[in-house]
């Protein structure tokens, strides 16, 4: 299929917006903000205005579902189950499917994760699945301090 100037046009539009969008949510997400952290992490995951980057999109997803942002619990959950930047993990996948669908406001976001929760169980033994729910059962959100002080502790055991 030809591609003609308007495609042209439309894919530069895309970039600014992309790159308006990382000026912007950046210094936020460095400051904490979970939604801009979120933002951040689809960016990269998907390669949208800089370089697909899966362990940045990691990070990214993983201070704001720690948080307890949705969107980020799920996309997190996804990363797990495909293996995408960690070893493939379907205890963790079920787990932050599992959070994400408790956190959802929209019947939608909920239904998504419970979904994604069922496909990461059909891959799991029964003790799995308990410990997955087990770490559900016994998650809190935490402050970006909190998730900070977690980071700095993971960087010393490594």
């Amino acid at each position: 299929m030809p591609v003609g100037p308007e495609d042209f046009d439309k894919g530069v539009a895309a970039a600014k917006r992309y790159a308006t969008e990382l000026k912007e949510k950046r210094p936020l997400a460095e400051q904490g903000n979970a939604e801009a952290q979120a933002v951040l992490g689809f960016m990269y995951d998907e390669g949208k205005g800089v370089p697909q980057d899966f362990a940045e999109a990691l990070k990214w997803y993983h201070r704001a579902a720690e948080q307890g942002h949705a969107h980020a619990q799920n996309n997190l959950g996804l990363m797990y189950a495909k293996g995408e930047g960690v070893p493939q993990d379907y205890v963790q996948a079920h787990f932050w499917f599992n959070l994400a669908a408790s956190k959802f406001d929209e019947p939608e976001g909920r239904k998504m994760s419970a979904g994604n929760c069922d496909l990461a169980a059909t891959e799991m033994t029964p003790a799995q699945i308990a410990e997955a729910q087990r770490l559900a059962r016994e998650w809190k959100p935490k402050t970006w301090a909190e998730v900070q002080a977690m980071e700095r502790q993971a960087g010393k055991q490594r």
